[in-house]
């Protein structure tokens, strides 16, 4: 799997995109003529983050966003990288009295999302961000000088599944202070990282062979393909943001973690706005 990986990040952006969709064109076929895939699912071709159980991994996400920042169908939230809907789709029949809103730096996904969400929930809102990601794209706006197109304290809940692990530090920085920005003054954020602190001697399924000051890559060549970052520096990001590190929860990509003790395959992290 570690060496189909590393050749998966050695193709161009591009490419990615293209090779997912082949990959999975078999069973795409066979779905959509034997009528097996969901109305609100897209072709496991067009999933270009995560695995392809698209309905059952949106469905835990909502349940791990009830139980950690208690996400209440009444509150406005903001899904930062959003991709193709997979949260939005498990959130769409719980949000009903208030709002959601989401962005995403690859445009199928947004499009995919405002024909089958938001055409039918209108309280759903997506926004195409073209901001530049060696894993996904060559744009030339850079996340580390991105502001967030919304208003100040408008959010009461954010939340970012497998967003942070594909970026570098400058690039989280300024993501948590934008987050911070936009929640309201007693607002949550729930995102997911891969973890580590220099005690820790346990490891886990992911390898992260180039290391820096703070943080470990997994591809020196592709930056966002994997990071995994440093306790103490991220409590350090989140403290100059104004925001407050409050839950860190054990993914099971840890081997000292077991996949039914655990939530989620990357570490949850809550930060809580100062």
């Amino acid at each position: 799997m570690s060496a189909l990986r590393s050749y998966y990040y050695k193709l161009p952006p591009g490419l990615r995109l293209l090779g997912r969709k082949i990959y999975y064109f078999p069973i795409d076929l066979y779905e959509g003529i034997t009528g097996k895939r969901a109305e609100n699912e897209p072709k496991k071709g067009d999933i270009y983050v995560g695995s392809s159980d698209f309905i059952p991994h949106g469905i835990r996400q909502m349940n791990v966003l009830k139980k950690y920042i208690a996400l209440r169908s009444s509150d406005h939230v903001l899904d930062v990288g959003c991709g193709i809907g997979r949260t939005a789709v498990a959130l769409s029949g719980f949000i009903d009295k208030g709002t959601y809103d989401g962005f995403d730096a690859v445009e199928k996904g947004i499009r995919w999302c405002d024909k089958h969400i938001h055409n039918k929930y209108p309280n759903f809102n997506f926004k195409f961000t073209p901001i530049y990601n060696d894993l996904y794209n060559t744009f030339s706006q850079k996340a580390e000088h991105f502001t967030f197109p919304y208003n100040n304290a408008r959010f009461d809940k954010a939340f970012l599944f497998s967003v942070f692990t594909h970026m570098q530090i400058p690039e989280i920085r300024r993501y948590l202070q934008e987050i911070s920005r936009v929640l309201k003054g007693d607002g949550q954020c729930l995102a997911t990282f891969f973890l580590y602190d220099d005690a820790e001697k346990n490891g886990g399924s992911m390898h992260f062979p180039y290391q820096y000051e703070g943080y470990k890559l997994m591809d020196d060549k592709v930056t966002a393909a994997n990071i995994a970052v440093s306790i103490p520096l991220l409590n350090q990001i989140a403290s100059d943001a104004g925001l407050k590190v409050t839950t860190v929860k054990g993914g099971y990509w840890r081997n000292d973690v077991q996949k039914e003790n655990a939530d989620e395959f990357q570490d949850i992290v809550v930060f809580e706005k100062i």
